[in-house]
């Protein structure tokens, strides 16, 4: 079995990018507790990094995970606990963009 990692860039309505936070962070116990998980976290951007990033903005996050294998990550997909929190956050969502990646 071979890690997979995740970029999940995740967009909220205008405004609502805190309530999605907040909702998201609920919901990282049940997610760490996974079978797998090695990481999950949402980010966003740093402030002062000038000209060294392009910002993903103010109504982003980007999640960054580490699953010991895409077996793992495709049965996070499928956890009772991440429907429901689908449910939960679904009219606080413009659009996500999910990135798997395997180590170069």
């Amino acid at each position: 079995m071979e890690p997979v990692h995740v970029i999940a860039v995740i967009t909220a309505k205008p405004g609502k990018r805190a309530e999605l936070l907040e909702a998201f962070q609920a919901n990282v116990p049940a997610v760490h507790a996974e079978d797998g998980c090695i990481e999950y976290v949402a980010t966003v951007d740093t402030e002062g990094a000038g000209d060294l990033q392009t910002p993903f903005g103010p109504d982003s996050f980007v999640v960054v995970e580490q699953w010991a294998s895409l077996e793992h990550l495709q049965a996070h997909a499928a956890a009772p606990h991440m429907k429901a929190y689908g449910e939960r956050v679904k009219d606080l969502l413009a659009g996500r963009t999910i990135h798997i990646l395997s180590p170069a």
